[in-house]
């Protein structure tokens, strides 16, 4: 095969040259036969010859009708471990170094993995990380019968046909795929290794797991890049929102793993009888639904990764994004049975184009159904089932940049009652201002139940902007980058949704939903001064004083949660606390000689107890 056109780095081309096999891929569709073992071949076994363990089998792989099904038959590889990330070089980080934690320095495993490579049949594609003038050339090196995993890459970032690569390629990442060391070297964990070259990022893959690597492992690459240039890649979900009058609202949905980016660009999901179950109440077991007999149609731009490259920028106080991807990896626990969403369920059952199921339960030659999760031990549902679905293939999906409107924030919440208080004291949803917005994508928190990650105690940080466990770099330039963004586009107004839970009420997605349909139908026109009220809790910035949508009044206790009888003034303060504890522990981290002088007064701000007034002076808005 004639790898040489893709002008890979020495060692990489050292590889190619030695192993006794290598197919170089060029479409999707030739990675679906791979995948499965063959074109006569409607299931695989992903198998290595591990020293000491004998045959491992790392996935088991279905031909479908509508695709490729994948699972693992070790449950804790169906969800991405949250410290999985490791730093193989010398350049600055405040990243765990392979260094520090394995207690010897990477370039010795980096050797043994060429050398592993080199006796493997192998695969081979090249693709563009990011887009065309706002990313870089790439290649992976995958082991030929981890097809599976090769496709779920080119699905998420493309792949360029051998006989469209141009003369000018030049690769600046290289993916490396190993998952045997996983065995030898981490004792069955998940480890990426980002090792960054002059002019060159390597990413070590020694998992089969492509969230990890495929997906977050380019967008720590892309991160890196725009570390480097002075941009960066939003962990967000975009939509285009066109209310039942034809307005047309962006809304730009940041937040961790869990904080309700995919659910951004789903439909409000209704009752059998075409209400809103807005919530259920633990306590009394009471239940409160709304009816909007139309919702807004929804144009999809983003949905995990998005580019904000200065040359997307207008300068007219407003972000503009596009999308880093050409696929979005969708989660898909919340579809338990049919009908909860038969929008995307006619998408995954009849698609256009194969798609790829991951922790699915399919047999060969059968239809892989999103509901039909795989069971992590009897009874036990996997909380991490995913499809990788073609963006192409989306109706209505917006190509190219958007200018944001509306930047939202959305955070996983644990009930909150007087018996057991908790931060589950957040509203419908908040206005923040610039600053205080800034602060909450500093802290991210990582927030309860999240289905997306293997499991983590209390209540955690996913970091600077929901990226960081991405990130490469330092923290610092990250959140000087961030708040660069916010003091430059003053004009979008900024909200925070909770997700699950509103004190005693169990809500799941339906206040970023219910929060979508009010701000589209209003519109970008400022609130006047009696139509807000400063939450009792100043991180949480301000609630509407009441929520109107289509005519329906919404109860005040969703809006101002120590109004809820079941919760109260006390159990609100108790976990304003927490919250307040939460945000002090983790913004301590910022504090240094490198942070913007203003990201240094709005950081003592919150650790003075500051007021929103206080806040809104930092940043004042356009």
């Amino acid at each position: 095969m004639n790898w040489h056109k893709y002008n890979p780095p020495p060692e990489a081309a050292e590889i190619l040259s030695r192993c006794p096999g290598l197919t170089i891929a060029s479409t999707t569709k030739e990675l679906v036969e791979f995948a499965c073992g063959g074109p006569n071949s409607n299931s695989f076994e992903v198998a290595y010859d591990v020293p000491g363990k004998g045959r491992v089998v790392e996935a088991t792989v279905a031909r479908v009708r509508n695709g490729v099904a994948a699972n693992y038959p070790e449950a804790y590889m169906r969800r991405r471990d949250p410290d999985c990330m490791v730093i193989g070089d010398s350049e600055p980080t405040d990243k765990d170094t392979y260094q520090q934690r394995f207690g010897t320095s990477f370039e010795s495993l980096r050797k043994e993995t060429f050398d592993w490579l080199k006796g493997q049949e192998l695969a081979m594609f090249g693709f563009q990380a990011g887009q065309a003038g706002m990313g870089m050339d790439a290649l992976v090196i995958a082991p030929a019968n981890a097809g599976f995993f090769a496709l779920g890459l080119a699905m998420l970032q493309g792949i360029i046909p051998a006989s469209d690569i141009p003369s000018g390629f030049m690769p600046r990442t290289v993916i490396y795929v190993a998952p045997v060391f996983r065995h030898t070297h981490f004792k069955g964990r998940q480890v990426v290794v980002h090792n960054r070259r002059d002019g060159l990022h390597e990413l070590f893959s020694y998992n089969l797991y492509p969230g990890p690597s495929a997906k977050k492992g380019i967008y720590g690459v892309l991160l890196g890049l725009g570390e480097r240039e002075g941009w960066l890649t939003a962990h967000c979900s975009t939509a285009q929102v066109i209310t039942p009058y034809d307005n047309v609202v962006t809304i730009m949905h940041e937040g961790a793993s869990g904080g309700g980016k995919s659910e951004m660009l789903e439909q409000a999901h209704r009752e059998a009888d075409g209400r809103l179950l807005l919530g259920e109440n633990l306590v009394t077991g009471e239940r409160r639904f709304l009816q909007i007999p139309r919702t807004c149609e929804l144009r999809a731009v983003t949905d995990d990764m998005a580019l904000c490259h200065p040359t997307l920028q207008e300068g007219q106080g407003k972000l503009t994004v596009t999308d880093a991807e050409s696929a979005w990896f969708v989660r898909v626990n919340h579809l338990e049975h049919y009908g909860v969403d038969v929008h995307l369920e006619k998408l995954c059952a009849e698609p256009p184009e194969p798609l790829l199921f991951l922790n699915i339960d399919a047999v060969p030659g059968s239809r892989a159904m999103v509901w039909e999760h795989i069971e992590d031990a009897p009874g036990k549902r996997c909380p991490n089932p995913r499809v990788i679905i073609p963006r192409k293939v989306f109706p209505g999906i917006v190509e190219g940049g958007v200018t944001v409107d509306i930047r939202s924030f959305g955070v996983r919440t644990p009930p909150c009652t007087k018996e057991k208080p908790s931060y589950g004291i957040m509203g419908l949803f908040h206005i923040l201002p610039p600053s205080l917005a800034w602060l909450w994508r500093l802290v991210s928190p990582r927030g309860h139940a999240n289905p997306s990650i293997v499991d983590s105690e209390g209540m955690t940080s996913e970091g600077v902007g929901s990226y960081w466990p991405f990130a490469t770099g330092r923290r610092v330039d990250q959140a000087n980058l961030l708040l660069r963004q916010f003091v430059k586009n003053p004009r979008m107004r900024h909200v925070l949704c909770p997700n699950q839970h509103v004190g005693a009420w169990q809500v799941s997605f339906m206040p970023q939903w219910i929060a979508r349909e009010y701000l589209a139908r209003r519109g970008v026109a400022r609130f006047r001064p009696d139509q807000l009220r400063a939450s009792r809790c100043p991180l949480l910035g301000y609630t509407l004083h009441q929520l109107q949508v289509e005519g329906l009044l919404i109860a005040r206790w969703f809006l101002q949660v120590e109004t809820q009888p079941e919760v109260g003034e006390a159990a609100y303060d108790q976990g304003a606390e927490i919250l307040k504890q939460f945000f002090h522990r983790c913004l301590s981290e910022f504090q240094g000689p490198d942070l913007d002088p203003l990201g240094q007064k709005i950081i003592q701000c919150c650790l003075d107890d500051g007021t929103i007034e206080d806040y809104e002076r930092l940043i004042p808005a356009a």
